[in-house]
Order: C-alpha cells, then structure tokens, then sequence
C-alpha cells in the first residue's frame, strides 16, 4: 500500500511538471494558423472567397513575444495570401511579470512587413492607450498601417465596395457604433472591428461581421470547467471563436500574447485566417 502511495504521488509529481512545462512554456511559445470559413447571411457573391488575417493582443515585450517573434507572425501571415490583414489591438504591455517592454516604434517597423492587397487595417486596445495612443497610432501609421478610430474605411475587392468601421477601446475610450456606421454609403457591406466584443450586443444588423480580440480565450481552458477567467461582462459567452445571436455574426480571436500570467493551456497564440462565404 506504502508502495502504490509513494507511486501516485510520484506520478502525479510529474503530471504537474510535465502540465506545468507545457502551459507556461511550450504552448505560450507556439505560433497556430487558425483558418476558418464563415459563412456570412446576405454576404454579396462578389465578396465570396475574401480572405481575412486577424492579428491581435500581441502584447510585444511579454514573454515569449520579442521581435524576432513579431517577425515571425509577420512571416507566417504573408503566407497565408490574405487579401486583408487586420489588427485588433493591444500592441503592448508593460510591467508584465517575465516580459521586457517593447517600444511601439519597434513593434510597428517590425509589422511594417506585412503584406495584403487590400492593405493593413487596425485599431487600438487598451494597453495601447494606457501607454500612450497617440503614440501608438503615429508608430502605425509611419508603417503604413491605417489606425481606424471610430471611422470607417472603404476598399474596393472584385469590383464591389464595402467598408471596415474601427471601433475606438471599450474600457479607455467611447465606441462610437451609430457614428462610424453612418460614415458608410447605405448598401455597401460593412465589417465592423473592435478590440473588445463587449460591444457586440449594441451592434445592429446592418454590420455584416464584427471581429474582435481581447479576451485571449481566457489564456487557459480546461475540460469540463471551461475558461475560468475572461475578461469581459459577458463571460465566456464572447470568450473565443464564431458566435451568431440574432442574425448577426461575430468572431473572437484568441491573440498571440498573454496578460498578467504568461500562461496559455488548450488556447494557443494564434493568427486566424477568415474566408467569408454567401449563407
């Protein structure tokens, strides 16, 4: 009996190693291609087949996020082809424990290389703000990335027209849905980006897709009991992935970085790449 005590505990010694490794190391320092097609109501059929890259949270400075990493997702994203690349947000961190802070400058030259048709499109989050916005769009946008601020944004794909509306951050600033939205022409298509999905039950039908980021999945994921903690008031009901309520279609990209506790278990960083279809 001493025996198969001194067993269990043993291996159960080296389950918590061997999860510990893996959540703090092995998968915080991994890099997934998430690609999905969604399937859009009323999405026009000359709009099908666009290709969307998501990239959000990279949080450049915390651990595992340096700019030979950034690089790398820079990488990665061009190979997928998209016909738009999209930015959620959340460039930064600072005071993160294991990190080293990243100038925003650096993080912008570094995203500098990405490369889309349609172009590089982006708005903040709030550790963007919390350090400085008007910094961080001036850094973007001397890396030709376009910074959205409750504005609206009209690109031209296969003859037909539609519009990306950036929202302003949910916790340091005033999203402006009603106002972006009447910046676009009246039967254009629109795809509304935001950093938080906490804005997502004011957005009305006209929106075709809102994409955000921010919650990170809630970094960790475990069976049966789910995403503990996710930062927003609505739970884990906008935690990760394609939620559909009402008729209106959402997405929540996971992220790249981590927050607060470099942890990820069953959420890996990922880049999503979107391929919007007709319903």
């Amino acid at each position: 009996m001493r025996t198969l005590g001194l067993s269990g505990a043993i291996a159960a010694l080296i389950l918590f190693l061997v999860l510990g490794v893996w959540g703090f190391y092995i998968e915080p320092s991994s890099l997934t291609i998430y690609r999905v097609t969604l399937n859009i109501p009323h999405w026009p059929l000359e709009l099908k087949g666009l290709k969307i890259a998501v990239i959000t949270d990279l949080h450049g400075g915390a651990p595992y996020i340096d700019v030979k990493k950034i690089k790398l997702v820079v990488a990665r994203t061009n190979a997928e082809h998209p016909d738009l690349v999209l930015i959620l947000g959340d460039y930064v961190i600072h005071d993160v424990f294991g990190g080293k802070f990243i100038e925003p400058e650096t993080i912008a030259e570094a995203l500098r290389g990405l490369r889309a048709p349609l172009g590089v499109v982006s708005v903040l989050g709030n550790h963007d703000w919390w350090l400085g916005g008007a910094r961080v769009t001036r850094a973007l946008k001397g890396a030709g990335i376009i910074v959205l601020e409750n504005q609206a944004y009209r690109i031209q794909f296969n003859g037909k027209a539609f519009w990306i509306g950036g929202l302003t951050d949910l916790m340091t600033r005033k999203p402006d849905i009603a106002g972006t939205l009447r910046q676009v022409d009246d039967d254009d298509p629109v795809i509304l980006i935001a950093h938080n999905p906490d804005s997502f039950p004011q957005v009305p039908t006209r929106v075709s897709l809102t994409i955000a980021g921010h919650t990170h999945g809630g970094q960790v994921n475990l069976p049966l009991l789910g995403r503990l903690v996710v930062p927003s008031y609505y739970g884990q009901r906008y935690a990760a992935g394609h939620v559909v309520e009402g008729g209106r279609n959402l997405f929540v990209s996971t992220g790249i970085g981590t927050s607060m506790i470099p942890v990820r278990f069953r959420v890996p960083p990922e880049i999503d790449i979107l391929t919007l279809q007709p319903e």
